[in-house]
C-alpha cells in the first residue's frame, strides 16, 4: 500500500512515515501540494494525507485537485482546526475524513485501514470511475455513507455522533455531515437525550 503524506512540516512528514513504515506500508512523501500532485501523478497512491495548513498551495486547493484527478482515492486532511466550517468547506472539496493533529499511531493506521477497505470495495463494483460512481451527491460518498447506514441498522438504540464516530474509527465532523444527509432523505430519526448534568444531546436511529 503506497501512502502519500503531503505536509510542509518536516517533522511530521517524519512521524508519518514511521508510522506508515510501521504499519507496513510505503511513504512517499511531499513537502507542498504542488509536489503532492506531481508524486501522484506520477506514480498513485492508495490513501492520500493532506496537511490543512501549507504554504503555497493550501490543503483545500490540493484536495480540489487530487479529487478531480481520482474520485475514489481516500484524502484523509490532517488539521489542528475542529471548526464544523473547516470539515465542511473540505469535505464539499472532496475529502473522505479528518485526523487532528497531533496524530496518534493507533487511530491514524485503524483509519486508513478503514478507508482501504473502503475504497477497494468501491473499486471492486466498479471498472470505471466517475464522480457519480462514488458519490451520492457533494461531499457524500457511497461508500462512506454504506458503511454507516449497516452500522446504525445493527444498533437496538439511539446513538450519538461521538458513539458512532468511535464505533467506526471516523471522524465527527464526518459523520455529522453523514448523519445530517440521513435526517434529510427521512432514514433516520433525532432524538434528543437529556442528562443530569450538561447540555442535551442528539441521538440519531434508523427508522
Amino acid at each position: 500500500m503506497r501512502i502519500l503524506i503531503i505536509d510542509d512540516d518536516e517533522f511530521v512528514r517524519y512521524t508519518l512515515n514511521e508510522i506508515c513504515l510501521f504499519a507496513g506500508w510505503q511513504a512517499l512523501l511531499s513537502r507542498n501540494g504542488n509536489e503532492g500532485l506531481s508524486v501522484f501523478d506520477e506514480i498513485g497512491a492508495d490513501v492520500v494525507l493532506v496537511d490543512y495548513h501549507m504554504s503555497g498551495m493550501d490543503g483545500l486547493t490540493t484536495v480540489r485537485e487530487l479529487r478531480k484527478r481520482d474520485a475514489a482515492v481516500p484524502i484523509l486532511v490532517l488539521t489542528v482546526d475542529e471548526r464544523q466550517s473547516v470539515a465542511e468547506e473540505f469535505l464539499d472539496a472532496g475529502a473522505t475524513d479528518f485526523a487532528i493533529k497531533p496524530v496518534r499511531a493507533p487511530d491514524l493506521i485503524s483509519r486508513i485501514q478503514l478507508h482501504i477497505r473502503l475504497s477497494k470495495l468501491t473499486r471492486a463494483n466498479s471498472e470505471v470511475f466517475r464522480p457519480d460512481d462514488v458519490y451520492v451527491t457533494k461531499g457524500i460518498s457511497k461508500p462512506t455513507l454504506e458503511h454507516i447506514v449497516s452500522h446504525l441498522k445493527t444498533q437496538e438504540s439511539a446513538c450519538t455522533v461521538e458513539e458512532i464516530a468511535r464505533d467506526l474509527g471516523l471522524a465527527y465532523p464526518t459523520v455529522h455531515r453523514y448523519l445530517t444527509y440521513l435526517t434529510q432523505q427521512g432514514k433516520i430519526r433525532i432524538i434528543v437525550g437529556y442528562k443530569k448534568v450538561g447540555r442535551p444531546k442528539h441521538q440519531y436511529q434508523w427508522i
